[in-house]
């Protein structure tokens, strides 16, 4: 048991400095611990009984998840939660230790790799600017901006390019670039009629 409580301590540490997400949920981190525990305590109790194995999982078949997990890796955590406590419930202890470890590992590494260099342009502009607006970002970004969506109505037209931050910072994203003398932005609002025009930091993140 005692094992058990230090691997859901390295558990908790690794979800603390992995998580990326929006919004740290320190209950659900807390969760994570008491389910390593709880699962070890079960493996003990139950032990080679067979019976009493079959009985845990028609009590445990009756249980309805009904928490909605948006991040994926909050489902690789509860896994480990669920496989470290049936190591140590069973006493095999190593393999708990260096399956922890090597988890640790991964989820710490890549998760603090981020993907922060797309970035949405976002233009919404009058029916009759459609061509100007295309030939001015193409003037300023070449063939290095892709068209994801383009929207349009009886009076209206809406872009959204997929542009590299640093190819974004080379054009002048929100300011003056050195090969352009004025920003994107800038030369955008001067075609006049432009709804607005957006640029946005893309993650693999979707807020509702």
């Amino acid at each position: 048991m005692a094992v058990s409580i230090v691997i859901a301590a390295f558990i908790y540490l690794s979800y603390m400095l992995s998580h990326e997400g929006s919004i740290y949920s320190k209950k659900f981190n807390v969760s994570l611990v008491a389910l390593t525990v709880i699962t070890t305590a079960v493996m003990i109790v139950i032990g080679n009984n067979i019976a009493l194995s079959l009985g845990m999982v028609g009590a445990l078949s009756i249980v309805r998840f009904r928490t909605a997990i948006k991040d994926s890796r909050d489902t690789v955590y509860i896994f480990w939660t669920i496989v470290a406590g049936i190591c140590c419930g069973a006493g095999d202890f190593l393999t708990a230790a260096i399956g922890s470890a090597a988890a640790f590992l991964v989820l710490l590494i890549f998760g603090r790799i981020k993907n922060d260099n797309r970035m949405l342009l976002i233009i919404r502009t009058a029916r009759v600017n459609e061509e100007r607006v295309e030939a001015l970002v193409f003037q300023y970004f070449a063939r290095k901006a892709n068209l994801r969506v383009k929207n349009t109505t009886e009076n209206s037209v809406e872009f959204i390019y997929e542009v590299g931050k640093s190819v974004l910072d080379s054009a002048g994203g929100g300011s003056k670039s050195k090969k352009q003398k004025k920003s994107i932005t800038d030369a955008l609002y001067e075609i006049g009629n432009i709804e607005y025009c957006n640029i946005v930091a893309q993650n693999d993140e979707i807020s509702g």
